[in-house]
């Protein structure tokens, strides 16, 4: 299975479409109803969410008649919409508003994020940036760049592998457990800087066009991570889980570290007691 070229853009058009319909005009905007929490007070879902989603949804399967659709809102209030995943065939995972906890608090860093996964295998990505009005896409073998409305392309390209010392990392250890947790965080001294803005959408922006060298995740849902880990792949780097398998959106347990480079990656899961 191969997205086209064609198709490729439609999804971005659908992404870029729901962001500004859905998600802008809520941003900075919701009444306190429009806020509830999930799994945790950190853990939020925003009428934006809810909206964007349904948009998303609706326009994929105009495209894409055959597809599975594995949205985030949906599987909170169904978790067994996980299972969609364990199928053959086409699927598309959705996060409508990644970095929802941001949107909420009025911070500009969010995404609109989309996978195409093909029998468990991801083969297209979009990371749709609504502030800055562009989108990370990727294929599986044809590369990875960011476009804007005006059909503007600009390459991605992983920073370039450096020694662990020399690295900046994006590293999100909250859910963590407390064993690896009182490893990990004194050894992120070991870097030459971390951050953590809230948001993988712009976590994997950011590491495939080489503004950082390391990302670290503890908590593997797809609609997180599918979309940035090919993305992350297709612009040169090497991503595995902690225990060192190779990354699939079917797996939602253990932990996730991107690196330059396979050496690099090595060096990492060393330096930073991840495995």
């Amino acid at each position: 299975m191969r997205i086209t070229a064609g198709q490729a853009a439609q999804v971005a058009a659908l992404l870029r479409e729901a962001a500004r319909l859905e998600v802008l005009p809520r941003f900075r905007r919701l009444a306190a109803g429009e806020v509830r929490t999930k799994s945790s007070a950190f853990d939020l879902v925003t009428e934006a969410d809810e909206a964007a989603e349904r948009r998303l949804t609706a326009g994929l399967r105009a495209i894409f008649p055959q597809a599975a659709i594995l949205g985030e809102e949906a599987a909170a209030s169904d978790p067994a919409a996980l299972r969609l995943l364990d199928r053959e065939g086409l699927a598309f995972v959705l996060d409508p508003v990644d970095g929802t906890a941001n949107f909420a608090a009025g911070a500009p860093m969010f995404g609109v994020m989309a996978a195409a996964v093909w029998n468990g295998e991801t083969i297209g990505a979009w990371i749709h940036d609504p502030m800055g009005d562009d989108t990370a896409i990727a294929l599986r073998g044809e590369g990875a760049w960011i476009e804007a409305p005006s059909g503007h392309r600009a390459d991605c390209r992983v920073a370039a592998p450096a020694e662990v010392g020399a690295m900046l990392g994006a590293v999100s250890w909250g859910y963590m457990e407390a064993g690896r947790k009182a490893r990990v965080l004194p050894a992120l001294a070991r870097l030459g800087g971390t951050l953590n803005f809230r948001c993988a959408a712009h976590e994997y922006r950011l590491a495939a066009t080489g503004g950082l060298h390391l990302l670290a995740y503890n908590r593997l849902m797809p609609w997180d991570h599918a979309a940035g880990v090919l993305l992350h792949a297709e612009a040169g780097g090497f991503s595995a889980q902690f225990d060192r398998r190779a990354y699939s959106p079917r797996v939602h347990q253990g932990g996730l570290l991107c690196a330059p480079d396979r050496a690099c990656w090595d060096a990492a899961i060393d330096a930073l007691q991840l495995s």
